[in-house]
């Protein structure tokens, strides 16, 4: 891949809660990477209310973009393309960004690069291990998607396994506001986890001895919530590090089962963690004791929704001549490898 000078990026997501704005030079160097968070608004809702996302986003994003660009040392004019998350995610929210990033690509006369947001954690890697290129074998595990994705190039995927209902971090959500725990729930329930027993109740593990590689969580769910209605209706006491540690020992067990499958399947020895549940440190714990591989994850920060990332994987579209257009909407289901500029 050859080019002149050093390319810079800014990038805009705001497919969710978090409004945020970066700059990368050359898709992997970190100029700046700014994020406002709105978890402590949802919180009272105990998760998140579109609306409400929406009107936020409105509301910080001038500001989270002149502070982005003022801590990268440049100026809008310096930058060469502008990358926005252009889905999945809430459309009010994706509409937020995307519109911003119209305006200023037309405004400074500069591509428009549309990213997909789960591509997006994908190449959250990329920033983190600058020696790390496909193909391999990534794990995405979020609040809405659990993927197992054959990543053959840049902006080459295939999903080999997917969730059949609820994703992972969907479950935890779940099962923490159900315990009373708070929003957001999986990294809630990963620290009462260490202080509770993963042996202590046993929650199934679905569709462990099939051959295909997608996940299913909604019997786990069930499972969990049965076993505390039950346990409240017989006024036994809940152990909740104990529900904690079981709860998530299940939904390690086979994400780690399935992820050892696909690196078996595509015979690749690198595997990939990605999405916010990358966070979860027995997850990481549990993958990293797959033989004969190389394990890489992104740090705590690059785990959640972040701007940084989608300027990454925009980098990489665009090296590949993947650009967008002032007519280029938001697309709120927009699968993984799927383009719809």
């Amino acid at each position: 891949m050859m080019q002149d000078k050093d390319i810079l990026t800014l990038a805009i997501e705001t497919s969710c809660d978090e409004t945020a704005c970066a700059v990368l030079k050359n898709g992997r160097e970190v100029l700046s990477n700014e994020v406002y968070t709105q978890i402590e608004i949802h919180q009272t809702f105990g998760g998140v209310v579109p609306e409400i996302a929406s009107r936020n986003h409105l509301e910080k994003i001038s500001e989270v973009i002149r502070k982005a660009v003022d801590d990268a040392g440049v100026t809008l004019e310096q930058v060469d393309e502008i990358a926005v998350t252009y889905g999945p995610g809430l459309v009010g929210a994706l509409l937020v960004g995307l519109s911003t990033a119209k305006g200023l690509a037309y405004a400074l006369n500069k591509p428009l690069i549309p990213v997909n947001h789960i591509e997006g954690h994908i190449a959250a890697n990329y920033i983190a291990h600058k020696d790390l290129e496909p193909p391999f074998a990534c794990l995405i595990v979020s609040g809405g998607h659990t993927h197992l994705v054959d990543v053959k190039g840049y902006n080459t995927f295939e999903i080999i396994g997917r969730t059949r209902d609820d994703a992972a971090g969907e479950a935890f959500d779940k099962i923490a506001r159900t315990l009373g725990l708070g929003y957001p729930g999986g990294p809630l329930i990963d620290k009462l986890s260490r202080e509770g027993n993963p042996n202590a109740i046993d929650f199934p593990r679905a569709m462990m001895d099939q051959d295909h590689m997608d996940f299913s969580f909604s019997g786990l769910k069930s499972a969990v919530l049965n076993y505390l209605n039950s346990c409240r209706m017989k006024n036994i006491e809940i152990n909740v590090p104990d529900v904690c540690a079981s709860f998530q020992a299940a939904v390690v067990e086979v994400l780690k089962h399935k992820a050892a499958q696909a690196l078996t399947t595509t015979g690749y020895k690198k595997l990939v963690l990605a999405g916010g549940v990358a966070a979860n440190s027995a997850l990481r714990e549990a993958l990293a004791q797959i033989e004969g591989i190389s394990l890489y994850y992104p740090p705590l920060n690059l785990c959640t929704d972040n701007a940084a990332m989608i300027g990454s994987a925009g980098y990489y579209s665009a090296r590949a001549g993947i650009i967008g257009s002032l007519t280029t909407n938001a697309v709120p289901n927009l699968k993984i490898g799927e383009c719809k500029l």
